[in-house]
């Protein structure tokens, strides 16, 4: 009797948990069958989707937009203190003046591949604002630097707080955005670089005209000061505004916008941030599935031929006074090369996503710089030479947000091996600026064959490798994560929410 009653009430006691499985069982099978409707309802181009679209573009991208310019400001306003007075007050050499320029790089590749696996983890929200907060207080600090050495430990700090937001902004996007959406997006993003460089000549050729002096403060000093602080007040708003991710974003996004903005990401295979599906893969087993993948490696030597070429950005200002401009006059001319990369850009990007292939534009651009650069070399007319120049130097920016997206198409998934390897790519490819920055030194004026010569060379470099592992990766292509797998997963996640939600209430 003892025993029939102790089976009884084992069987009472498991009589909830057996009811609990079921509903488990039947909550799934309604997830599952959720996720095939998404999967074959999918409409690309809705109205519903393009509303969605409109409103990421009306925040996400002015968030990294502001603090992109800003940043590339902060980075190269360098080049306008040097000629904006800073060379003579220091005695400042061509040696020591690598330097400077040489230690951010060191630091920035340093530490973008730790930055991007932090972003991983944490709300965006709070770590892109934060990087802008910390850069634009060191730019500040520039302003009351006493000698050339202060100022180089204040860049390699710079380094350290700008590592993280060029890869975090591809990686943010890219967690938004279809892989032919992104092209564009991240060309306006971009547009903020060249951007960057024109409005820098004009502030330069504005603060060091009328601002020298000022309370007792070289004009130069002025210049990193009010940049600086710029970055700060910009950093603060954006952390107001800034969503985090389509999983996470509930107060940016209501849940059947959620799920469409993971369900178009899942239709194209790209893994989701801080998503739901699969295992949560550590940083360690991330990075080392990345270095892994020979496709990293293609992606890091184009985007290396790319940044090594745009380290002539940081000479722009010295070049043009080798075309017999001067002072605030040629901080001026220093605005059409900015301007030309900023058409290159947005041009060579939206056709890009328009025609959904990125290597072809890789390739013409490429190619048209390297047969501008041989025409800047064989020239000997200033006037020629400058606007050649001009033109030439845009073709590098137009190649640059067409190599970083280009990753994304190849690495999609998962998404912390993506948030690895657009963070390794940026870091490898910049390595090239280290030793980019000591082609341009004075003794090769006012020609800088060495520095024209070698950019002309990786441009045609990446002319032919752009064509040659369009054809590896169509060949070898990643495996594309299932549409169904992935929503499932956001579906559950999704429900159990709401059911936590209404258990509390």
């Amino acid at each position: 009797m003892a025993t029939t009653n102790r089976t009884m009430e084992d069987q009472l006691e498991w009589t909830p948990s057996a009811v609990e499985v079921g509903n488990k069982s039947d909550n799934k099978d309604r997830d599952l069958h959720s996720a095939h409707e998404l999967e074959i309802t999918y409409v690309p181009d809705t109205e519903q989707e393009k509303k969605l679209v409109r409103k990421l573009d009306w925040r996400l991208i002015p968030c990294c937009w502001v603090l992109y310019l800003l940043g590339y400001i902060d980075r190269a306003n360098i080049g306008n203190a040097k000629t904006g007075g800073m060379a003579d007050d220091f005695n400042l050499t061509s040696s020591q003046y690598s330097v400077i320029t040489l230690v951010f790089f060191i630091s920035y590749l340093v530490c973008e591949v730790p930055a991007n696996m932090i972003l991983t983890r944490v709300k965006p929200h709070y770590f892109l604002p934060g990087l802008g907060l910390a850069w634009g207080t060191l730019a500040a600090l520039m302003g009351a630097t006493k000698n050339w050495s202060q100022v180089a430990g204040l860049r390699f700090l710079l380094g350290v707080a700008e590592a993280g937001f060029a890869p975090g902004c591809a990686f943010y996007l890219s967690s938004w955005y279809r892989k032919y959406e992104l092209a564009t997006r991240y060309a306006i993003l971009y547009t903020s670089v060249p951007l960057a460089g024109a409005i820098s000549g004009l502030l330069a050729g504005l603060i060091t005209e009328y601002m020298d002096g000022a309370g007792g403060i070289a004009g130069w000093r002025w210049l990193f000061i009010l940049e600086g602080l710029g970055s700060v007040v910009a950093a603060v708003g954006t952390f107001l505004l800034m969503p985090d991710y389509p999983s996470t974003s509930k107060r940016f996004l209501n849940e059947s916008e959620s799920l469409l903005a993971c369900s178009r990401l899942a239709v194209d295979g790209i893994g989701l941030a801080q998503g739901t599906h699969g295992e949560k893969l550590g940083h360690w087993k991330a990075f080392k599935m990345c270095v892994a993948d020979w496709r990293t490696w293609a992606q890091c030597l184009m985007f290396t031929l790319v940044t090594g070429s745009q380290t002539m950005q940081y000479f722009i200002p010295t070049l043009v006074g080798t075309f017999g401009w001067k002072g605030h006059v040629g901080q001026y001319h220093t605005i059409p090369a900015y301007a030309a990369a900023l058409v290159y850009v947005v041009l060579a990007c939206w056709l890009a996503d328009r025609f959904k292939i990125k290597w072809a534009f890789v390739t013409g651009l490429s190619g048209l710089g390297f047969v501008l650069f041989i025409a800047v070399i064989a020239s000997s007319n200033l006037m020629a030479r400058y606007v050649l120049t001009i033109f030439a130097f845009g073709t590098i920016y137009g190649c640059s947000p067409l190599v970083k997206t280009w990753l994304v198409d190849v690495i999609p998934n998962p998404a912390e091996k993506r948030a690895i390897a657009i963070a390794l790519v940026n870091s490898i490819g910049n390595a090239s600026s280290i030793y980019g920055s000591w082609l341009w030194p004075d003794k090769d004026a006012p020609n800088y064959v060495p520095g024209f010569a070698t950019t002309t060379s990786w441009l045609g470099l990446l002319c032919v490798l752009s064509v040659f592992f369009a054809w590896l990766f169509k060949r070898f292509p990643i495996q594309k994560l299932d549409h169904v797998d992935v929503m499932e997963s956001e579906l559950r996640a999704q429900r159990e929410a709401d059911e936590a939600r209404k258990t509390k209430a």
